[in-house]
């Protein structure tokens, strides 16, 4: 995942903490003060772990498909309103185009709204949220997962802190109207090419000599990038009607095309890629806000006052997984735990000199206590006695896949039943079913030969 990505993930976990309670961070925890780094870095790797574990990574994959799509809707029905534009401009071709009507068809809209974009990011810095709020519906909605409904806000307020919502929506708001001056473009030059149009202007309230300046001081830029203006004759003589002259035409037409080159679409682009080097120059300097409650309350949770600077161990791979995120070239030695044994049961049983004995996890203390003692000198081969009477409980296998998360190897010991007792078929199932599915070997013999050797 991006930074970004990262620094998303970490801001919808607060604010899920917020609203709903503590999450069961325990493991989380743990694994990224194993991790090592400043407490940003800490927070970010154990709120990434916990979006992986409640699937709330999965929905910002989900939320970021449906933002691309969400995008791609909105870009076609941008190219299509260009296209209007055009046509409604340049008519059908049986009648004179007014020039200055065409003008205000192609131009207008855009230029008023974004004078009003301009006024609103100089006095609010909210201008175009209509459309934002439009995108983030409309890829909350193409996302389908019930948990990216979190994704928006946490997105936003993430981005609030830094003043960059208002370099995206001006991305996204300059993109667009670019998008649809370049298409009224494309089709305007299309039109000209396969019709033959006559220019004219009217009025009744104004003079020739206000559209002779008019048409001169609109085509004064477009000048110096090589468009062509109609001369002070060709202008007055299209008061009357239009000229049916070749050069005339392609004068007007030139001056049409600049006009809306100059006054549309090069505006657009411009504040799109000043607003795009805005929002990268921001995201580069984005961090979490550590004065919020939320991470506050982490502080001594992930970077205890008693710690001390050194070395630690890298990260696991992948966290979220049952697989190990230990290489044999961190781990060594062998370990027989047992998960919630009676007192029927002798234990343990006779160990190699080489096969440590873990005891028996019965309390939330002594579970804690060797997972500390996991993350920092994590065996090679990991073996776990279950009782299979006992029904397997989520409880039981989380805290098998976070014991084989800390070993390189590990298997599971399904002890038989003491002598006069029979084990029920239904619940031993359960529990092949449900290690088969956490993608750990198990047996009902003791692995003791594989915990001494490595081997069979």
């Amino acid at each position: 995942m991006t930074e970004l990505n990262n620094l998303w993930l970490t801001e919808t976990i607060r604010l899920r903490e917020e609203h709903a309670g503590p999450l069961d961070d325990m493991e989380a925890n743990r694994l990224a003060r194993t991790a090592g780094g400043d407490l940003p870095t800490r927070i970010a790797r154990r709120a990434v772990w916990l979006a992986e574990r409640d699937g709330l990574a999965e929905a910002l994959r989900h939320w970021l498909q449906g933002a691309r799509l969400a995008l791609i809707v909105i870009a076609v029905l941008a190219v299509i309103s260009g296209a209007g534009l055009a046509f409604a401009a340049m008519g059908d071709g049986q009648t004179s185009v007014n020039v200055f009507w065409a003008l205000g068809s192609l131009l207008g809209l855009n230029l008023i709204l974004l004078l009003s974009w301009a006024l609103g990011l100089v006095f609010a810095g909210e201008h175009g949220a209509t459309l934002g709020r439009l995108w983030l519906w409309l890829s909350e909605k193409l996302a389908r997962d019930a948990k990216a409904v979190q994704l928006a806000p946490a997105l936003l307020l993430l981005l609030q802190r830094q003043k960059l919502n208002r370099w995206a929506l001006g991305v996204l708001v300059n993109g667009l109207w670019l998008l649809v001056m370049l298409s009224a473009l494309v089709i305007l030059l299309t039109l000209m090419a396969t019709r033959r149009y006559g220019f004219v202007w009217e009025t009744t309230l104004l003079s020739a000599d206000t559209f002779v300046a008019m048409t001169q001081t609109l085509g004064a830029l477009p000048a110096l990038a090589g468009f062509n203006v109609p001369t002070v004759e060709m202008i007055r003589a299209s008061g009357d009607a239009a000229l049916n002259i070749e050069s005339a035409r392609q004068a007007w037409a030139t001056w049409l095309v600049g006009v809306l080159v100059v006054y549309g679409i090069v505006p657009r682009l411009l504040l799109a890629l000043l607003c795009l080097w805005r929002w990268k120059t921001g995201r580069a300097n984005l961090h979490l806000d550590l004065n919020l409650p939320g991470y506050a309350q982490l502080r001594e949770r992930l970077m205890p006052t008693s710690e001390r600077l050194g070395i630690s161990d890298a990260a696991p791979a992948q966290l979220h997984r049952v697989e190990s995120g230990v290489s044999d070239l961190q781990s060594d030695g062998a370990l027989l735990v047992a998960i919630e044994l009676d007192n029927q049961r002798p234990w343990p049983p006779q160990l190699p000199e080489n096969v440590s004995d873990a005891g028996i996890l019965d309390s939330r203390e002594s579970r804690n206590k060797l997972l500390e003692q996991l993350s920092r000198f994590p065996p090679a081969r990991l073996a776990i006695a279950c009782d299979p009477r006992r029904s397997p409980d989520r409880g039981s296998l989380a805290l098998i896949a976070e014991l084989a998360r800390s070993a390189s190897a590990t298997r599971v010991w399904l002890l038989q039943a003491p002598p006069g007792e029979a084990l029920d078929a239904a619940r031993l199932g359960d529990w092949h079913v449900a290690l088969q599915q956490l993608e750990l070997p198990f047996a009902d013999c003791a692995p003791l030969n594989w915990l001494e050797t490595g081997h069979d």
